[in-house]
């Protein structure tokens, strides 16, 4: 396993705007120059935090989804983003994992927001998704899934660990940055692994204001890499496979982990 570049995108989103937001989000790919292993995108990244799925959501072959799978050819990286997804059972707030060869992997939003009319509109998942990227395993979650640790739970067993990276991708407001910034580092140090929270910027069509606070941190909780507060930026950086390694062998958390499974 080598070490693992990722670039992660905070940005202002254009309320219900696709056309809009697809532009914003080409401008933002080209600052990157450096090759990269993955690409990550906030929540619902072409429309912000939408609850008129009826309509704004896609199918699976809409231009949300084609323009996550020719990012991802362009790039030769994984992309991950959100977004509103019509199936024959309702409507889900889907992150869509697209892979260079063509290759698309899913996740539905499990836990989904009681604040908003999330919860009455839109179907949680139940399905936990774990991806490789060049021989690590990611974990990507949304939004609201930040504050439920049980679902976001690392597995150990017979020397290994279930992932090694734990993404969330977030429409996360700037009222509780302070609880986004909090949880991230526990998660990361209590799964012993790279955490990332990618995040948007500005005012969404409620009036409700995000920071951003876009960040990564390390299995012991340090922040290795963050976007300013308000600032729209493209986040690069190196995920070292050795020293998450050494932490590992050194504190093996996992081996003293206590075994539950999960009622859906």
């Amino acid at each position: 396993m080598q070490d693992l570049k990722v670039a992660f995108i905070q940005t202002d989103i254009s309320w219900e705007d696709k056309k809009r937001n697809l532009k914003r989000f080409d401008e933002h790919l080209e600052k990157i120059n450096n090759q990269v292993d993955l690409i990550l995108l906030p929540e619902m990244y072409n429309t912000g935090f939408s609850i008129n799925p009826e309509a704004f959501a896609e199918e699976m072959t809409g231009q949300g989804v084609v323009y996550l799978q020719e990012t991802s050819k362009a790039f030769d990286a994984v992309v991950m983003g959100s977004l509103l997804i019509r199936t024959g059972l309702g409507f889900v707030n889907r992150l869509v994992c697209a892979h260079p060869g063509g290759k698309l992997e899913i996740y539905d939003k499990r836990h989904l927001f009681r604040l908003s009319e999330e919860y009455r509109i839109i179907n949680g998942g139940n399905a936990k998704l774990v991806v490789d990227v060049k021989g690590w395993k990611i974990r990507p979650l949304v939004c609201y899934d930040l504050r439920f640790p049980v679902w976001s739970k690392n597995l150990y067993a017979d020397n290994m660990y279930e992932y090694d990276v734990l993404v969330y991708l977030a429409n996360w407001p700037s009222s509780r940055s302070n609880v986004w910034k909090t949880l991230l580092a526990a998660r990361g140090m209590e799964n012993q692994v790279y955490c990332i929270g990618v995040n948007r910027v500005g005012k969404d069509g409620h009036g409700m204001s995000h920071s951003g606070d876009s960040m990564a941190v390390d299995a012991k909780g340090n922040i290795i890499s963050s976007i300013p507060e308000g600032e729209e930026s493209v986040n690069l950086l190196t995920l070292s496979k050795q020293d998450l390694e050494l932490f590992r062998e050194s504190f093996t958390l996992g081996m003293d982990w206590d075994r539950f499974r999960i009622e859906i």
